[in-house]
């Protein structure tokens, strides 16, 4: 008996000890449950700013790479330009050339015939070079070489020829053969299919280049051309169309979330207001655009002279069609480099300005593109403010759509999103609302997370047998009791760790209430803001139509050369 008594003692002085052990583990392992609840909610919070900061970085290195691509592109098609067309680049210089040569009478008649004829060999399709060894015959009055040129000219290129001498006319005051081929020039036309270098008699139009009566002719066979495209079908939706592309055109790629950096964070609705931010802002950029064009006065040319040699250079060095494709290419660079590598953006851009790089076009599309983008237009701002003002009716109409347009596309309802709550607003005026709808969500969250937090199925099993090993301790001795206290004891101690549990998750959720709440007031101040630089930037829309509602065409075609302003027929 007494072996038995020892042995029993040493039993359950292990069991003791196995129970000291236990609790002793369980208080570590709740210990790093606890921590490692920490460390998953700061990766989590970690991992949102390292995908978002990577998302950043990927964003700026596609700019980087497109930019310095744009850029190495941009110069490999200057290289291709001057490697293909650098013959034809060495006839132009010397159309204004021998014109200037003619007035100081610095050159031979001799050498003149020499330059020419040598083009004429090394540019075996182009245009020019017939035109310019006419040129050089009509100054030396060789007849019959001036005629031979100038139909081999007129075969290659009539429009282009045709213009060339009408220039040439009026640069030597011979009014009658500039009318003479001002009036060949437009029997070519055909309003609804205008080669692209038609803005440059527009230009000498505007500008006052050609006498009072050539400039009234011109005025008239314009008037004629904008009659006979106003009669087709379709005409007016067509005119809208053009002038709300050209119009949408300036419209900017700013980026607000610096800003706005709550909404760009939580709100779905962000990408639609930002877009709306930017629509708004084209108000700005179209007065500023027309302010440019029409604010101060234009200093004419300081003679005809120089005026007739400006718009030859245009001629012979900005229209030739050959070199569209490669044209093309480079506008798009330009795009690509001015909008910082954003090729999507400038991809856009390109898209609603690509009518002023095709070969040919109608007039109101002429004017549409000498009035919205001179750059690529290749005009001076007096032509800027003709097209404007013969297109003024146009330009309101279209305007007034683009405004409805983009009145309509602004969000009526900005939505809100916090991790797995939304609410909507339309300018923070139910903030009470949603922060009492906020706070609800998270409390029924926090009633599910406590409710989750209960001991396991395991715990009420060993509560179970320990309770059925006390009540058997009453016959079967000391030990059953000390395994049923034990029993008990960890289910004691699950208990405790279920309380701390949930002390925890009412800690974490009320570290999140505060949270959320803050976010959404700080959503709903921006909001607020949006929308009032929303109505701020729309309100300029007025400004625009305003300036254009005091532009008459009469106003704007003055004489460059003389002291008297011309009123021609619109």
């Amino acid at each position: 008996m007494s072996n038995q008594r020892i042995i029993q003692v040493a039993d359950l002085t292990m069991i003791l000890g196995s129970l000291r052990n236990l609790q002793r583990d369980i208080g570590t392992v709740s210990t790093q449950v606890e921590i490692v609840g920490d460390d998953l909610q700061q990766t989590r919070s970690e991992l949102s700013r390292l995908e978002q900061a990577f998302a950043d970085f990927v964003e700026a290195d596609i700019k980087a790479k497109e930019l310095a691509l744009a850029e190495t592109r941009h110069v490999k098609i200057r290289q291709e330009l001057e490697t293909s067309f650098g013959q034809n680049a060495l006839v132009r210089r010397q159309a204004t050339g021998i014109l200037q040569a003619s007035d100081i009478q610095l050159v031979r008649q001799e050498t003149v015939r020499s330059a020419t004829e040598e083009l004429m060999l090394a540019t075996p399709r182009y245009w020019l070079a017939p035109a310019l060894v006419a040129l050089g015959a009509w100054l030396a009055d060789n007849r019959d070489l001036s005629q031979r040129a100038l139909s081999e000219a007129l075969r290659r290129d009539e429009e282009k020829t045709s213009l060339f001498f009408a220039l040439v006319s009026r640069r030597a005051n011979r009014s009658d053969a500039n009318r003479v081929w001002l009036d060949r020039y437009f029997g070519l036309q055909n309003p609804s299919n205008l080669d692209r270098q038609t803005v440059v008699m527009v230009d000498a139009l505007a500008n006052g280049v050609f006498s009072a009566d050539a400039s009234q002719m011109c005025s008239k066979r314009i008037a004629g051309w904008i009659e006979e495209l106003s009669q087709q079908a379709g005409f007016a939706e067509a005119q809208r169309v053009q002038w709300s592309d050209a119009l949408r055109s300036k419209t900017p790629n700013d980026k607000f979330g610096d800003q706005y950096p709550h909404l760009a964070r939580f709100s779905p609705t962000w990408e639609a207001l930002e877009k709306s931010l930017n629509d708004a802002g084209m108000h700005a950029a179209v007065l500023k655009h027309f302010q440019g064009v029409f604010e101060g006065t234009i200093k004419p040319a300081s003679s005809v002279l120089v005026a007739v040699d400006d718009l030859l250079t245009t001629l012979v060095t900005r229209f030739d069609d050959e070199e569209l494709p490669l044209r093309r290419q480079e506008e798009l660079c330009r795009l690509i480099i001015e909008e910082g590598g954003d090729k999507r953006a400038a991809e856009a851009r390109y898209k609603l300005q690509d009518k002023t790089l095709v070969q040919s076009m109608d007039f109101t599309q002429l004017l549409t593109n000498a009035a919205m983008h001179p750059e690529t237009s290749h005009v001076t701002r007096a032509t800027q403010r003709f097209s404007i003002a013969h297109s003024r009716e146009w330009v309101l109409d279209a305007h007034a759509d683009v405004t409805a347009r983009s009145r309509q596309e602004v969000p009526t309802r900005v939505e809100v999103r916090i991790e797995d709550w939304s609410g909507t607003t339309f300018a923070g005026e139910n903030e009470s609302q949603l922060l009492s709808e906020l706070s609800m969500h998270i409390e029924k969250r926090e009633e599910a997370a406590i409710a989750g937090a209960k001991l396991g199925l395991g715990y009420w099993l060993a509560a179970a047998v320990g309770a059925i090993f006390l009540l058997m301790s009453l016959s079967s001795g000391f030990f059953m009791a000390v395994l049923g206290a034990g029993l008990l004891g960890w289910t004691y101690l699950g208990h405790r760790q279920v309380i701390k549990q949930r002390e925890k998750i009412r800690d974490d959720f009320s570290r999140l209430k505060d949270q959320s709440s803050q976010a959404l007031k700080a959503c709903l101040a921006e909001v607020v803001e949006v929308r009032r630089e929303l109505a701020s930037k729309d309100a300029v829309a007025g400004d625009v139509s305003a300036l254009l509602d005091g532009i008459r065409p009469d106003q704007h075609l003055l004489s460059g050369h003389d002291t008297t302003r011309r009123v021609l027929s619109n």
